[in-house]
């Protein structure tokens, strides 16, 4: 499983980076077209459990199989 994060729909709520139980996810300084801050993802502490994919009002992040 792979999470793919669509920076522009995001608007920085934190809600995932909140309920990550393995807290893989955090703010970067950069700024999205919107002006909110970015996100990235450790992949190595992802487990793809979801969490953040549910707690996005923004649709802005998915959960893949990988190849898919």
């Amino acid at each position: 499983m792979k999470i793919t994060y669509e920076q522009n729909l995001c608007k920085a709520c934190g809600l995932c980076v909140e309920f990550c139980p393995v807290q893989a996810i955090t703010f970067t300084d950069n700024l999205n077209e919107k002006g909110y801050r970015t996100l990235t993802f450790n992949q190595e502490l992802c487990t793809a459990c979801g969490t953040c994919y549910r707690m996005c009002p923004d649709l802005a992040i998915t959960v893949r199989l990988e190849g898919k």
